[in-house]
């Protein structure tokens, strides 16, 4: 546990980076560790679109405001979870677990049920994206914190103009929309401001709390 936490000390959103290639063994092991997330349900409503083309990074770069990392980077992720889905998406996912699980269908009729009810309950085309989305979201955490584990600078950005990175990658027909980019690579310390300056968060105590019956 030690060495995690020390990882996570290491890490920071790197504001630039020195366009040095992550080594295939190493991202690799990244993409495996983000593919591994939890998911509620385990449905994994979207895609990691996974960018080291230079031209495209160059294309997405004025959708995400001009940062540098994003062409400085070794590899751009884009989560983009599924713009619409209903009820077959969970028949889908139900076959392939009684498939992996060598289980008839008929024993997973509670679980499918279960599923259809919370996709159907979200309501709306809208509910559902950002249901998904906070699903994306936890695979970005996961793979923030496995590039951390690999020495690898991990920059996850909000600041862009989600329409216009769909528009550039064509993500409407892919039936997806994109909510998170995370640029990876290598911080180039000597051009980035942040690199020196102290890690800040709220006191501990005050972000974890012990709660008791008494507290509530």
């Amino acid at each position: 546990m030690s060495e995690f936490i020390q990882a996570m000390q290491w890490r920071y959103a790197a504001k630039r980076m020195n366009g040095q290639r992550i080594p295939d063994e190493t991202l690799s092991g990244i993409l495996q560790a983000c593919h591994l997330a939890p998911s509620s349900f385990g449905l994994q409503p979207y895609q990691v679109l996974v960018i080291d083309d230079p031209e495209l990074k160059a294309l997405c770069q004025p959708a995400i405001m001009n940062q540098p990392q994003v062409v400085e980077s070794s590899h751009m992720l884009v989560f983009a979870p599924w713009r619409q889905f209903d009820e077959s998406a969970v028949d889908l996912w139900i076959e392939r677990v009684a498939s992996e699980r060598n289980m008839p269908l008929e024993r997973l009729a509670g679980m499918a049920k279960t599923i259809k009810q919370k996709v159907a309950g979200l309501g709306s085309d809208e509910a559902r994206f950002q249901w998904a989305a906070q699903q994306a979201y936890l695979a970005a955490g996961v793979t923030l914190s496995a590039a951390a584990m690999a020495q690898v600078d991990a920059t996850p950005m909000e600041g862009f103009d989600p329409q216009a990175l769909d528009q550039v990658l064509n993500l409407a027909e892919r039936n997806l929309r994109s909510t998170l980019v995370v640029c990876l690579g290598y911080r180039d310390e000597a051009e980035d401001w942040l690199a020196p300056m102290k890690k800040v968060r709220w006191p501990y105590h005050d972000v974890m709390r012990l709660l008791t019956q008494q507290d509530v």
